[in-house]
């Protein structure tokens, strides 16, 4: 069911604002389908964005660290950050070079990161994670242990001011370029599992699990 949301003058979109998509559901879909985010803070006046993974537990999102990080130095009472996720669903090519596109689904979201201290909840956001890149893995794998647990910091976003963007369909030319003696269309693109490969060290006869066997990305 649709949850209509009300942006903020930070995430209203203002270019090409007719492909903007204030719904919490369907940005909920993307984060979900996503792999990576990328993570924009600033250290002493220098901007920085890096690609990690993250999870989300209802309207929270959890992003995985190093503790040794750049940002998590400045967490104190939490830093603000700009989370971004995109899928690329096509190449849109039209007959001129300046309506070429590209189909896809992206969601920025605005915030305060804190870390997350209680050892429960770090737990738990470190299977939501696992569990988000690849479902039924977590149970079948070895639990962190305390040296892990240490090297490995989770930051906490309430998913409260986002926008999501989306850009779906044909090419649309000029109407003087239809004429154009060139191909035009679109390309589809998509994350596609490929055939599990065995560990070298692999025990012989164990079976590769259904999760790994019948991956799939889309949810």
């Amino acid at each position: 069911m649709p949850q209509p949301y009300t942006p903020t003058s930070r995430t209203r979109l203002v270019r090409e604002a007719d492909r903007a998509v204030y719904d919490r559901e369907a940005a909920y879909r993307i984060l979900d389908e996503g792999f990576l985010c990328h993570v924009g803070f600033v250290v002493d006046d220098q901007p920085f964005v890096i690609p990690t993974s993250y999870g989300r537990d209802g309207d929270c999102l959890y992003i995985h660290g190093s503790a040794a990080s750049r940002m998590l130095r400045q967490m104190k009472d939490g830093v603000p950050v700009c989370v971004t996720v995109t899928l690329l669903d096509g190449l849109v090519l039209a007959r001129s070079i300046f309506n070429h596109s590209m189909n896809y689904r992206s969601v920025v979201i605005l915030g305060k990161a804190t870390l997350v201290d209680d050892p429960a909840e770090k737990l738990q956001a470190l299977r939501l994670l696992s569990e988000h890149i690849i479902p039924g893995r977590w149970a079948d794998s070895r639990q962190p242990n305390e040296r892990e647990l240490k090297a490995t910091s989770v930051l906490r976003l309430p998913i409260e001011e986002f926008s999501a963007k989306v850009r779906i369909g044909p090419v649309i030319d000029d109407e003087d370029d239809y004429s154009f003696p060139t191909w035009a269309g679109v390309v589809p693109l998509e994350i596609k599992a490929g055939t599990p490969i065995n560990d070298s060290r692999l025990d012989p006869g164990r079976e590769v699990p259904p999760y790994a066997k019948h991956y799939s990305r889309r949810r």
